[in-house]
């Protein structure tokens, strides 16, 4: 179970069939200070959401410990895990038993002293058919992700499975619209965000309805110009791993949209939950018809999104 997939015929676009139409899942769960009970836990709410009907089921990013980059510590690296590891074998074990795709975060130990925040995509066979490496790491106040993660590698890729094409992109990605675009040009119908994301505490009052209304906003947009289904799965609950962070309370809120950013299933800011709702191809289709950005696009004039900013010559003196 578990086994990363090496055949080059996985890869292939025509590989597989996709299902017209597949119920997509998400868990949105609180994380406890053990990974293993975690990981149990994980393990039980993905096979109750395939006893549900779920085809396809989304993990919370980082889901085996509580969100331990609130600050630094060396001694973290210590939870980490190859791809063939824990995660896969278990979760490998329930997608095979129960027909199911899962996207699995992990905290991938790559070699001695090169750690990444990833995903793993598990087939219904359960064997690994991709890995996706966060790309963009954030560094802010209780979310110190630079100290832990090397960015990733492997670009915005997609994935054939067995309900068909789908992408993962993580967390922080999911502010940039260069990720979703290139990760939705792969092919999927559905962007998977695996997220841990919340309110510090002194900043909820103030400032949390419209940091939790621009963190859904994003994504809905994301949903929109590409013309594909965004299903983002949160984690739910206060965290405070240790005595020298303030906490985050994470909000939960965990939503599945359609091509047209219309919100299909949304999880409440404060309880676990499990989502569902359908993904069918003939509505990207429509959509697409309807209002064809993809079509549209100036693939000739885009050179310039390679710039951190625009052009400049600051030495020249101004006119």
């Amino acid at each position: 179970m578990g086994r990363l997939a090496n055949r080059p015929e996985l890869c292939s676009l025509n590989q597989m069939t996709p299902k017209p139409k597949y119920i997509a899942g998400l868990v949105q769960m609180s994380c406890g200070l053990s990974p293993d009970e975690n990981l149990q836990k994980a393990a039980a709410r993905v096979a109750e959401a395939a006893q549900r009907g779920a085809e396809v089921i989304c993990l919370p990013e980082l889901f085996r410990s509580q969100y331990f980059c609130q600050r630094e510590d060396a001694a973290r690296f210590d939870i980490a895990e190859p791809v063939r590891g824990p995660t896969t074998e278990v979760l490998g074990r329930i997608a095979q038993a129960h027909g199911v795709v899962i996207v699995a975060p992990i905290f991938e130990r790559r070699t001695l002293g090169v750690y990444h925040n990833s995903a793993a995509v598990i087939d219904a066979t359960g064997e690994v058919v991709g890995l996706y490496r966060k790309m963009h790491i954030p560094d802010d106040p209780a979310y110190y992700e630079k100290f832990y993660f090397t960015p990733g590698d492997l670009g915005f890729r997609a994935f054939d499975t067995s309900v068909g094409r789908i992408a993962t992109l993580i967390c922080w990605d999911q502010w940039f619209p260069e990720g979703a675009r290139l990760a939705a040009l792969e092919g999927p119908s559905v962007l998977f965000y695996p997220t841990a994301i919340g309110w510090h505490p002194a900043e909820k009052e103030q400032f949390g309805s419209a940091q939790r209304d621009a963190w859904r906003t994003i994504q809905r947009s994301h949903a929109i110009a590409n013309g594909v289904y965004v299903a983002a799965a949160n984690r739910v609950g206060f965290e405070k791993p240790d005595g020298a962070s303030a906490g985050l309370e994470f909000w939960g809120s965990s939503f599945i949209s359609d091509p047209f950013g219309v919100v299909l299933a949304e999880a409440s800011a404060d309880r676990e939950e499990i989502l569902l709702a359908e993904i069918d191809l003939s509505r990207i289709e429509d959509v697409r018809r309807n209002w064809p950005f993809l079509r549209d696009r100036r693939i000739d004039a885009y050179a310039g999104i390679t710039n951190r900013f625009r052009n400049e010559e600051p030495w020249r003196k101004k006119e």
